[in-house]
């Protein structure tokens, strides 16, 4: 299975090197914490990796493709999808059509095919909107299926946000502070859903400040302290590096 990789990539904005010389690799199959404190340049690791932003030297690399200089768009087509820190979603739109959305990608009709209404459209959009339902089904929100994203709880919202970028049928996901605005039981549950998605061979990227969620479904740990590799490893060795508990409590 192709691995996602960063080779000593780096990124630099103005003076502020926010990533320094990062290299290391996430596998398919599991669920790799990406953790650090506030400001560590987690959330600019993700940008890179899904073409919002470029690095400023290194690589990035799917298999052996380079993903160093591609757009979002061509990141997704690619099987690399994500969630964002702050929501975003349609709040007007029902959680169902949210997550159709997310299958734009699969798309085979053209667009003078959906302006004419040709049976192939209808037969897509029906199929869509299947998938999509199975995946709240997944979720059990299917009490919440025709209801506005806007009027969900928080931790609702950023489950839609989660079944939207699985829509896209990705190898790697990765998901930026899913646990924001969740109690334990309803975290506890995601947890148990992405375990599953990593068993049928779906790369997860956790970056998430709840280390009791980190620390009990991470199979691999990544630890970042201003834009640097500080600490790697099994949860356990993890959880008692020095440079790991210097860098979230102090000398």
């Amino acid at each position: 299975m192709d691995s996602l990789r960063l080779e000593k990539l780096t990124k630099r904005f103005g003076g502020l090197e926010a990533v320094r010389d990062l290299t290391i690799a996430f596998e398919r199959s599991r669920i790799t914490g990406l953790i650090g404190p506030n400001g560590a340049g987690k959330t600019t690791i993700v940008n890179m990796i899904t073409g919002i932003i470029p690095p400023t030297d290194g690589e990035i690399l799917l298999g052996e493709r380079s993903l160093t200089r591609i757009e979002p768009y061509e990141a997704a087509r690619l099987g690399i999808s994500r969630t964002f820190q702050n929501v975003r979603l349609l709040t007007e739109a029902s959680v169902l059509d949210n997550i159709v959305i997310g299958f734009h990608s699969h798309q085979k009709s053209s667009l003078l095919a959906n302006s004419i209404g040709l049976p192939l459209v209808w037969r897509e959009r029906r199929e869509f909107r299947a998938r999509a339902y199975a995946l709240i089904e997944r979720f059990g929100m299917t009490e919440l299926a025709d209801r506005s994203a806007g009027a969900l709880s928080y931790g609702h919202r950023r489950l839609v946000e989660v079944m939207r970028a699985l829509a896209l049928a990705p190898s790697f996901v990765l998901l930026d502070e899913p646990c924001a605005g969740m109690n334990d039981v309803e975290s506890r549950k995601l947890g148990l859903i992405i375990r599953e998605l990593a068993e049928e061979g779906i790369g997860i990227v956790l970056v998430e400040h709840n280390m009791r969620f980190v620390m009990e479904f991470c199979d691999h740990i990544f630890v970042v302290d201003s834009g640097r590799l500080i600490a790697q490893g099994q949860p356990d060795a993890v959880r008692n590096d020095a440079n790991v508990i210097r860098a979230y409590l102090g000398d």
